[in-house]
């Protein structure tokens, strides 16, 4: 055990829905703001792969490049986290928030203004900063205002939002390719990611900071200081860091090998109109929703390890059907559901998860850190199978880098303790 607490919060109603009737209004504000912010977030980063196709073909770039600007958002996506989780720990989850928010939106809005390839790279690099940031502070945030008794179910419903951003995303692709043409339909979907900005003003209004925060923060300030950036490297800390960061990387990894490169794959190797797979993506969103919500409820009964456990053994059983069986369409359109399902329900465990892995005082920069060290390794998979996919099938290339992100996970979240239930203190 990483905490010095170890009292456990009695769990009475396990039921999925049981959780919301009983938080405060602190608690309920909370929770729809950080939704709020998870699903846009989510609109914005898979604003890219939905237009990828265009930009290829509008810009002659080649499969490989085009998924090196998914990578290069997730490598500052890690900086962008673990820098916001440090600052979480400094001067407040909350404040971190607005100002992550305020700069992955500016910056998604100048990509719709890009004029070459170069330039959309750049930008997508800046916006990674603030979208990785946005993650830490908010799952920080949501993960110690929530009583431990209902913090995985709050924190995974949470996590869903990704899949109702997803969505919009979706909708939005198939909205402005009807209306528009594709080299303007495209400058349009980034234009809509501004939207996140909005967010802010309830932030302001309505959102407080974690009393277990605060207090954490004022007694290292009478002891002296604050921690630095690197405790989370020392002393028991180091193992549960390792270990946490490999968790975080297979997890990331299988999702964006799978995610970023589906819509192409679709349209490529399955010969279907960018508006005609919609159907396609819609059922593997719509399993993405369920798998998110079926996994904060697992993860509140069963444990958050048996979640991890669970579903990536899942999550690898049905990507190697959905890659390299010979299904007709129709039958791809049916396993979209569980593909969904699996490779998204297990980070509905992920932020209660590294919450209650790390003391108060280092929460920020311990969470911050590992979650975005896997999604900076994660990085480099839609990049190799962009690369990958040049000398092979995209199924393959997608298969191949999935499987073994999974098999990364399964063992390295094996090697951790069960943390469900553990109650936060300011003393750690």
């Amino acid at each position: 055990m990483t905490t010095s607490s170890s009292t456990v919060a009695p769990i009475t109603d396990t039921s999925l829905t049981g959780f919301y009737k009983d938080m405060t209004v602190t608690e309920k504000r909370t929770f729809w703001a950080c939704a709020t912010g998870w699903a846009l977030d989510g609109m914005d980063f898979m604003i890219y792969p939905l237009v990828i196709g265009t930009i290829i073909a509008l810009w002659k770039v080649d499969a490989g490049s085009a998924g090196l600007a998914g990578t290069v958002t997730l490598l500052a996506s890690a900086v962008g986290g673990w820098a916001a989780g440090y600052l979480a720990d400094r001067i407040g989850r909350v404040r971190t928030l607005q100002l992550t928010i305020i700069w992955f939106s500016l910056f998604s809005l100048l990509c719709a203004f890009a004029q070459n390839f170069e330039q959309l790279l750049i930008l997508r690099a800046l916006l990674g900063f603030g979208f990785g940031g946005e993650w830490a502070a908010g799952a920080v945030l949501i993960g110690e205002t929530i009583r431990p008794q209902y913090r995985g179910r709050a924190v995974g419903s949470v996590q869903s939002g990704w899949a109702v951003g997803w969505g919009m995303a979706v909708l939005a692709q198939a909205a402005l390719f009807s209306l528009l043409p594709p080299e303007e339909a495209w400058r349009w979907m980034f234009a809509i990611g501004a939207l996140p900005a909005l967010l802010v003003l309830y932030l302001r209004a309505y959102v407080k900071e974690p009393q277990v925060a605060v207090e954490a923060r004022a007694k290292v300030s009478a002891a002296g200081g604050s921690r630095s950036i690197l405790a989370i490297f020392q002393g028991r800390i180091l193992k549960t860091t390792i270990l946490a960061s490999l968790v975080a990387t297979g997890c990331q990894g299988g999702y964006y090998a799978i995610t970023f490169w589906v819509p192409r794959f679709l349209t490529t190797e399955r010969k279907l109109s960018i508006v005609g797979s919609t159907g396609y993506l819609a059922t593997l969103i719509v399993g993405s929703f369920v798998g998110y919500l079926v996994g904060a409820w697992f993860a509140d009964r069963f444990g958050r390890r048996s979640l991890f456990l669970t579903f990536s053994l899942g999550a690898m059983v049905v990507v190697l059907a959905y890659t390299q069986l010979p299904l007709s369409n129709e039958l791809l359109w049916v396993l979209g559901f569980p593909l969904g399902f699996f490779a998204s329900g297990y980070f509905s465990g992920m932020g209660a998860f590294l919450t209650e892995l790390f003391p108060t005082s280092l929460r920020g920069s311990g969470q911050g850190f590992c979650y975005n060290f896997g999604r900076g390794v994660g990085a480099l998979f839609p990049f190799l199978v962009g690369y990958l996919s040049q000398v092979t099938t995209l199924a393959n290339a997608i298969c191949l880098f999935a499987v073994f992100a999974y098999v990364l996970f399964f063992a390295a979240a094996y090697a951790l303790p069960e943390t469900r239930g553990r109650v936060l203190s300011a003393d750690e």
